[in-house]
C-alpha cells in the first residue's frame, strides 16, 4: 500500500512496486473500458475507486451521505491485491453467476462478499471482469442497492440485517411475556387450586420434618474428668502420719530387740549359778 493517503489517481499508481503497478494497471484499464459512463473514477477510502456521483444519484452512500456511492475500488494490499465489486454486492444472481463463471476459466477463486484476491495478473480473467463490470449498469445497480436497504427479497443489505435484529429482539422478548401471562393466570386462579397448592406445601413441610428428625444426630463423647490435684497441705499431713507409723514401727522393734537380749542374758546367769550333781 502507499505509505500515505494519495489524493489522486496519480499519486496511487507512482507509489506503487513495479510488478504491483502493471497488475493494476491492467485491471484498472479493464474496468474503465466496460463501465457505465455515468459512474466517475476516483480516490475512494484511500483506494483507486469507482463512485456514482451525486450529480446521478444525490442520495450518496447511506452510511456516510455527503459521499458519493462507491461502485467498486482496485487497491494494493500488503499481501495480495484486491478488486472490489460493491455493484455486486446486492444482487445475488451476478454474484453466483461471476462465481461461476471465474472458475470456470480454470483459475483459483479467492472471494470474500465482494472482494476479489489476486496475487499477480495471471491470477486474474480478465474477460470475466470485463462481462461483470458491463452487466452492472447505474440503474441496474441503485435498484439492487435500494431494494436491499428497504430489505425486499431481491437482494440482501444492511436493512434485512436490522429486520433480523428486530426478529430477534421479538424472539428473545417471547418468553418473557409467556412467563408474565403464566404469573398472571397463577394469581387469578380459582380458590380451590389454592387450597390445594396450600396442602401440597403442608404436606411436604411435614415430610421434611419428619426426615428431620428420623436423621441420627451425633452422640457427643463426655468430657473426660481431668484428675483433681490435691492440695499441698493434704499431702503433707499423709507424709506426717507415714513418718509417724515409720518412727513407732522402729520403736517396736527396738524394744522387741532390747527384750530378746535381756532373756538371753538372764538364761545365762542361770545355767552358771546351777550346782553340778
Amino acid at each position: 500500500m502507499p505509505p500515505k493517503k494519495p489524493t489522486t489517481v496519480a499519486e496511487y499508481l507512482d507509489f506503487l512496486p513495479p510488478d504491483r503497478r502493471e497488475a493494476i494497471e491492467a485491471v484498472r484499464a479493464v474496468v474503465n473500458e466496460n463501465i457505465d459512463p455515468q459512474v466517475k473514477e476516483a480516490i475512494s477510502y484511500g483506494m483507486l475507486g469507482w463512485v456514482v456521483p451525486h450529480a446521478v444519484y444525490p442520495a450518496g452512500y447511506h452510511c456516510s451521505p455527503e459521499l458519493p456511492l462507491p461502485f467498486a475500488s482496485l487497491a494494493s494490499q500488503k499481501n495480495h491485491m484486491a478488486l472490489y465489486l460493491f455493484c455486486v454486492y446486492c444482487d445475488p444472481d451476478t454474484v453466483e453467476w461471476l462465481k461461476s463463471a471465474w472458475k470456470a476459466t480454470g483459475k483459483r477463486l479467492d472471494m470474500g462478499k465482494s472482494c476479489l484476491r489476486f496475487k499477480k495478473l495471471e491470477d486474474v480473467p480478465l474477460d470475466v471482469v470485463a462481462e461483470v463490470v458491463r452487466r452492472m449498469t447505474v440503474e441496474h445497480f441503485v435498484e439492487a442497492y435500494e431494494a436491499g436497504l428497504s430489505g425486499t427479497k431481491s437482494a440482501k443489505g444492511p436493512a434485512q440485517k436490522k429486520s433480523a435484529g428486530k426478529k430477534a429482539a421479538a424472539r428473545k422478548a417471547a418468553p418473557s411475556a409467556k412467563k408474565t401471562a403464566t404469573k398472571k393466570a397463577a394469581s387469578t386462579s380459582s380458590p380451590a387450586r389454592s387450597k390445594k397448592a396450600a396442602s401440597k406445601m403442608k404436606s411436604t413441610a411435614r415430610k421434611r420434618a419428619a426426615a428431620t428428625r428420623a436423621t441420627p444426630t451425633a452422640k457427643k463423647s463426655p468430657a473426660k474428668k481431668s484428675p483433681a490435684k490435691k492440695s499441698p497441705a493434704k499431702k503433707s499431713a499423709k507424709k506426717k502420719a507415714a513418718a509417724t507409723r515409720a518412727g513407732a514401727a522402729r520403736k517396736k522393734a527396738a524394744a522387741k530387740k532390747g527384750s530378746n537380749r535381756r532373756s538371753s542374758g538372764a538364761a545365762k546367769t542361770t545355767a552358771r549359778r546351777k550346782p553340778a550333781r
